[in-house]
């Protein structure tokens, strides 16, 4: 029988202040773009990750777009990027006409794999031709080892844009995610671990590179008074309304981190009698902020992760299969792709094959937790 109750993947989650924020955006009719409340949030946001500079955008897929423009991405220019991703990560290099080449993951971390990225800069040097950037994916919420992807980069004098949508709060040594490369990149959707409804932020310890960011993204309008524009520009900026918003749920981050981190232990306590589940490893470099709780399936076991979803479905229960790599994807076909190995299966087409992504909403109860782990353990005992 459906549950009337409905478990979500990760919801929105408010937590009090927010509505404040947005009442005083309100009340000083600051709601179209720009305001007190965007330039607070960048300044917050860049203050809670230690880094100078931030520019609140419409969306994550926006700064990475500023980003690679900013690096002087250009048609025919090639990029690496991470394979198992969204599409997010890679369509802005499409954008500006460049050519993403995919990396595969490592099975430490699911991240790019360093290996991989050292085979492609070899093969680019030998072709004499050189990526303007490298965009890492933190997927699911942990750090890439930076340590070793910004050492193989620098060696090429290619610099790096890390995208830390899915990984505000999650630290590498350390040092808070999204701060290690020459750009990061954040994400406010609406499934993230904090969210603005829609927006995100691209940041830097480069003061001109945001500056710039913020001139292109509100339409690149010439300090002239009447309307003037001596380069394209795009409709990027966030609006004072959703920065409010953004300013309440900084305010209860470390306390998502912390919820998100009890779902990660539940499940992977509730379920450590089934063999045939495994769960994303944890690396030992630093401390993921847990956004959502991944599970791969034991080859053979005789349980699909589309038999789990389903299953999970039937009960009103809602979960997600994991990103399917770019080099998979239609689009993207004729695209080249560095494997992990020479194995026929790739790293992270195996973990597509494999991989599910639990509900980890941080409005979860330990009875829903229960609930989501008694429908997967049915479903082992058929």
């Amino acid at each position: 029988m459906r549950d009337s109750k409905r478990i979500y993947l990760s919801s929105p989650h408010m937590g009090g202040l927010e509505e404040q924020f947005v009442r005083e955006a309100f009340n000083t009719n600051w709601i179209a773009p720009l305001g007190p409340h965007v330039d607070m949030f960048e300044r917050e946001l860049a203050e809670l990750v230690g880094i100078k500079h931030a520019a609140a955008l419409s969306s994550g897929t926006a700064a990475i777009h500023l980003a690679l423009k900013y690096l002087g991405v250009k048609r025919g220019d090639k990029v690496f990027c991470s394979s198992l991703t969204f599409a997010a990560s890679c369509n802005p290099i499409l954008y500006e006409g460049a050519e993403p080449i995919f990396i595969d993951s490592e099975p430490e971390s699911w991240n790019m794999s360093p290996r991989a990225l050292k085979k492609a800069f070899e093969d680019s040097d030998a072709e004499g031709v050189m990526p303007k950037a490298v965009i890492v994916v933190n997927l699911y919420g942990q750090s890439a080892d930076m340590d070793k992807i910004k050492e193989i980069c620098a060696c090429y004098n290619v610099p790096v844009i890390e995208d830390a949508a899915e990984s505000l709060g999650a630290t590498y040594r350390g040092k808070y995610s999204g701060t290690l490369g020459y750009f990061g990149i954040y994400s406010f959707n609406g499934n993230k671990i904090i969210t603005t409804a829609g927006g995100g932020m691209l940041v830097s310890d480069d003061e001109e590179a945001i500056k710039k960011a913020r001139f292109w993204a509100t339409q690149a309008r010439d300090a002239a008074r009447h309307y003037q524009h001596s380069e394209v520009g795009y409709n990027y900026r966030m609006s004072n309304v959703l920065a409010g918003i953004g300013r309440g749920q900084l305010r209860v981050l470390h306390e998502r981190i912390r919820k998100k981190k009890h779902i990660y232990m539940a499940y992977k306590e509730g379920l450590s009698d089934l063999e045939d589940i495994e769960f994303m490893p944890i690396a030992a470099y630093g401390e993921p902020n847990y956004w959502l709780t991944v599970i791969t399936l034991k080859q053979g076991c005789g349980v699909e992760p589309l038999d789990i979803l389903q299953e999970l479905e039937d009960n009103n229960i809602e979960s997600r299969p994991v990103w399917k790599p770019m080099h998979l994807q239609p689009v993207f076909k004729s695209c080249r792709f560095y494997p992990f190995s020479d194995s026929v299966t790739s790293i992270s087409e195996d973990i597509f094959n494999r991989g599910l992504c639990l509900p980890s909403d941080t409005k979860m109860t330990d009875e829903d937790l229960n609930r989501v782990m008694s429908v997967i353990r049915k479903l082992f005992k058929k």
